[in-house]
């Protein structure tokens, strides 16, 4: 395949818009050990641009339009620590939506909800697991209560339901 994203780019590339791209940078960099690239204001006195990379990620982000919807992003970031990078993240402004839990499929991973409104599952991969291993996981009560626990918070969080829905994952037919 014939690479067409610039060097140091990814194909895919999340952009996220928000009504403070400067701290957003900031956030981002503390949090997450980003590495700020492009902090570009305008003459209204806005960020027209910004880019932030994240391990092998670049997110591109600029400030919102007073006459723009909010748009909060969701957004997975893989980390070496996910408890640290949670702990970090809050202790930047973020709020826990999720708590840190292991997953069936080998990660460890939790939600935050940054200052600007955006969702971050924040991740660290523990090991490898086969598909057939973690749907056998998934009858498991500490995997099947995880995964109902991330359903309903995310769900809660979204709808603004104080509980939130959940209904267990089917497997697809192999």
């Amino acid at each position: 395949m014939n690479r067409t994203a610039p060097e140091g780019y990814t194909n895919v590339a999340p952009w996220v818009v928000t009504d403070d791209t400067g701290a957003l940078l900031d956030f981002v960099a503390a949090a997450f050990d980003g590495q700020e690239l492009a902090r570009v204001p305008v003459e209204d006195g806005t960020i027209g641009h910004g880019e932030i990379r994240v391990g092998d990620t670049v997110v591109l982000a600029f400030d919102r339009r007073p006459d723009w919807p909010v748009m909060p992003s969701l957004l997975r970031v893989y980390v070496p620590d996910a408890d640290a990078a949670v702990a970090a993240a809050v202790a930047h402004g973020g709020r826990v939506v999720t708590e840190v839990s292991d997953g069936a499929w080998g990660d460890r991973g939790g939600r935050v909800r940054d200052p600007f409104g955006n969702i971050w599952w924040v991740v660290s991969r523990q090991e490898e697991v086969a598909p057939d291993e973690a749907w056998q996981r998934m009858s498991e009560p500490k995997y099947a209560e995880a995964m109902r626990v991330a359903q309903e918070t995310l769900d809660a969080e979204l709808s603004g339901r104080e509980q939130g829905l959940a209904s267990p994952p089917l497997r697809p037919n192999d």
